[in-house]
């Protein structure tokens, strides 16, 4: 048993909080704890698109289209580039240079989910984008997106694939192809590709890896055991006590996390998995946090709050992702810059002293807790269903940031512009998720959203594909669907997600009620 992190002060063991209410009480335990001689920030207070998904022109997309007249912030180029502070984030200043267009870009995003059908809904409404491909994609994907049997996993193919469809750039959506070097494999060809190498992948790959990687940057998170054996299992377990945290140190869809008070479910799912992170409970509420990074220059996206949980409540089963809610009202609004400089930014530099630089998509998983912030875990990629969200927020077009990365220019990035728009989704899943789902099932009322909710609101696909008509479309796994709305606030942004979750019809589909609810009512 091997221990990752030096010891910190204990927390006490409660049940997670999440939002506002948990914001207060963190709020009062940081005032009477100091770290490195100040004290953490406690969390206090702190777009719609042009046309539905329905009417997304189909490929050829146009090749050149007037510029936005949404304004671009352009600082001077710096390696740690903050999220903007004061000025408000849909204002320039009449000194601002508004950024080069791109030469036309043809893009090839791999992956089938809600997440790739949020990456290509962005960019199909990039000016710059002119041909817009993914492989293997779903049934809504098609809409925007020409489609191409290539299996995610074949880097060979995959490379084979962007070459032939002359693609500048090619964007990795899953952790899966990541992990095995897809992105490698399409570098080699010649081509640029936004995701992490399979080594750099291994951040998320292996949580121990990551342990090591976040103590040798000095990245606050909880104190940890790498287990092997039963005995080296039951030594970690008796050293934190209840409630206990045990991850499968491997890749497993969100779905290797066990958080328990009953000893005998974590030791059962500990041995079940082989080798496994013990570590420490972190109470206080979670926040997604998303940077881009060329592996040297790293700019944050805006935070986000995912429901892990099956059911209302925070109770059930963990699952990839049941909805979530971006921004964060009951955030300190510094938030971003201190996990800028205390973890996204050390995690890159420590990658690159190693020899593996991390270029493509970071993803901080965060407890804001009495003590301040620690990561919970790392993911190299855009994170699902947070994705949705934090793309529906985003003005700045998506192509040229992330072809930025690929190419190592980032710095050269101007400042990121966003909406004040609150956005909110909510995942509609097959019966029994996140068991073994039930698929095949048709689903009525897509045509319905796009009638009634467009363009405040919109359907993303997950788990669906066409039946043999060519026109019905099929569940075809556990979380089917993310249905995502906009708002002038997250009541707002809740009210139009909910109405559009109504009209969908699936036999024996689940979804939650509560998402962004506390934080919408605070």
């Amino acid at each position: 048993m091997h221990e990752l992190v030096g010891r910190v002060p204990e927390v006490a063991p409660s049940a997670r909080r999440a939002g506002p209410a948990a914001a207060a009480a963190v709020h009062r335990e940081a005032e009477e704890w100091s770290c490195t001689g100040r004290t953490w920030p406690a969390p206090t207070t702190r777009g719609h698109l042009p046309y539905p998904l329905g009417e997304v022109p189909r490929q050829p997309l146009r090749a050149r289209r007037d510029s936005p007249d949404t304004p671009w912030d352009a600082p001077a180029p710096r390696t740690l580039i903050p999220a903007p502070a004061v000025r408000p984030p849909d204002v320039r200043s009449v000194a601002d240079p508004v950024p080069a267009r791109l030469p036309p870009v043809k893009v090839l995003v791999i992956g089938g989910g809600a997440r790739e059908h949020a990456l290509c809904r962005s960019l199909s409404l990039d000016p710059d984008v002119t041909a817009l491909h993914c492989a293997p994609g779903n049934a809504g994907i098609a809409e925007v997106a020409q489609l191409h049997p290539v299996d995610a996993m074949d880097g060979a193919a995959v490379a084979r694939l962007a070459t032939e469809l002359e693609a500048r750039l090619v964007v990795v959506g899953p952790e899966a192809p990541l992990v095995a070097g897809v992105a490698d494999a399409v570098r080699d060809a010649g081509i640029a590709c936004f995701g992490p190498s399979a080594e750099a992948a291994r951040l998320e790959g292996s949580k121990a890896f990551a342990k090591d990687v976040m103590a040798a940057a000095s990245v606050p998170t909880g104190r940890s055991y790498v287990c092997t054996t039963p005995e080296e299992i039951d030594k970690a377990l008796d050293a934190f006590g209840a409630p206990f945290v045990v991850k499968d140190d491997g890749l497993a869809a969100g779905k290797g996390v066990v958080v328990t008070d009953y000893i005998a479910a974590a030791r059962e799912h500990a041995l079940a998995c082989g080798r496994v992170v013990i570590e420490e409970f972190l109470d206080g509420p979670e926040v997604s946090l998303f940077a881009v990074t060329d592996g040297r220059t790293v700019l944050p996206l805006r935070p986000a709050q995912d429901f892990k949980r099956a059911l209302d409540g925070d109770e059930g089963p963990n699952t990839g992702g049941m909805g979530a809610y971006s921004p964060l009202p009951w955030a300190d609004p510094k938030l971003v810059d201190e996990v800028l400089e205390t973890v996204l930014q050390p995690t890159v530099d420590e990658l690159r002293r190693r020899g593996t630089p991390f270029a493509g998509l970071l993803y901080a998983g965060l407890a804001i807790t009495g003590r301040g912030v620690r990561v919970i875990e790392f993911n190299a990629r855009f994170g699902d269903p947070e994705t949705q969200v934090v793309l529906a927020r985003l003005r700045t077009p998506l192509a040229g940031v992330l072809l930025a990365a690929a190419e190592e220019r980032l710095a050269d990035q101007p400042s990121l512009v966003w909406r004040d728009d609150a956005a909110v989704t909510v995942v509609v899943a097959s019966h029994n998720y996140p068991g073994t789902p039930r698929t095949g099932d048709p689903i009525e009322g897509l045509a319905d959203v796009v009638a009634q909710d467009a363009p405040h609101a919109y359907v993303l696909h997950a788990g669906t594909r066409l039946a043999d008509d060519g026109s019905t479309v099929l569940s075809a796994g556990g979380r089917v669907l993310s249905v995502t709305a906009t708002g002038k606030d997250l009541g707002q942004a809740r009210e139009r997600a909910y109405a559009a979750v109504d009209r969908i019809r699936l036999d024996g589909s689940q979804h939650r009620t509560d998402i962004a609810r506390e934080a919408a009512e605070a």
